[in-house]
């Protein structure tokens, strides 16, 4: 089976970010890229499945030149090739101009099913895999935390949480779905994946080889666009109640009542 994974390099989650002094976006200096966390779970389910069924797992992102290394990451794990949506047009795009690129780079290759991270944890939008499989006109489940091929490897049975309880849903394929923690547990890349991800094929692809034209990716063809960004207000300091048990309790709720004003 051929599995396409759709995965975006972000900043680390560990990164300390700074918003740009006009609001236009983040300052990017010194800040370190890694691959989506829940992506990570794409690439490893895509792993799994090719390990049990054979074909292949496929890497596609999109960003400029330093997407690179979240593609080898992914390579090293033991992914088979990448694709790299690589073009200045792509800039400034959305979930759907995104979702509209990837899926013409899709149509281009043989596949059994797309997975994708349930979200990116940059911008916590969760659009492109419902977009993706709305352009691609397939069903797709979001949020899977089990995938399970039928051995004729024409049907996938998943299940993922909801509110009391799990639901279990059965799907034709080809499909996307989007992953989420619980799925698996992502493998760390050897050593010898590691140098094999060196000479694995990583193709660039640009606006033009996709068909499209610059006004229907990046910000010109996005449907959304953020006007600014604001930091969260800073939060006054934490007060220490001490004292006996009764005396700090009686303090904590005048607190509470005349300060926090909650109770």
């Amino acid at each position: 089976m051929n599995v396409i994974v759709c995965m975006k390099q972000v900043p680390d989650t560990e990164t300390l970010i700074k918003i740009k002094p006009d609001g236009s976006g983040i300052v990017t200096d010194d800040i370190k890229y890694v691959m989506n966390p829940y992506c990570e779970f794409a690439v490893e389910e895509a792993l799994k499945i090719k390990e049990k069924f054979g074909g292949q797992a496929i890497l596609v992102t999109m960003g400029g030149q330093k997407a690179v290394e979240a593609l080898r990451t992914g390579l090293a794990m033991g992914a088979d090739r990448s694709i790299h949506l690589n073009d200045p047009a792509f800039e400034g795009a959305d979930g759907f101009a995104t979702a509209k690129a990837l899926a013409e780079a899709i149509k281009k290759e043989p596949f059994d099913l797309i997975l994708c991270g349930k979200q990116a944890v940059d911008d916590d939008m969760a659009q492109v895999g419902p977009s993706l499989a709305e352009l691609l006109n397939l069903p797709h489940i979001t949020l899977i935390t089990k995938l399970e091929i039928s051995p004729d490897k024409k049907k996938a049975k998943v299940e993922r949480e909801i509110e009391g309880g799990k639901e279990v849903i059965e799907v034709s394929l080809p499909a996307v779905f989007t992953c989420q923690k619980g799925l698996n547990e992502p493998r760390y890349a050897s050593l010898p994946g590691i140098m094999k991800a060196k000479k694995k094929e990583v193709k660039p692809i640009n606006v033009a080889a996709l068909g499209l034209t610059a006004d229907q990716v990046g910000a010109a063809g996005s449907k959304t666009k953020i006007l600014k960004y604001i930091p969260p207000p800073s939060r006054p300091p934490g007060k220490v109640v001490s004292g006996e048990v009764a005396d700090a309790a009686k303090n904590l709720v005048k607190l509470l009542r005349e300060e926090a004003k909650i109770v």
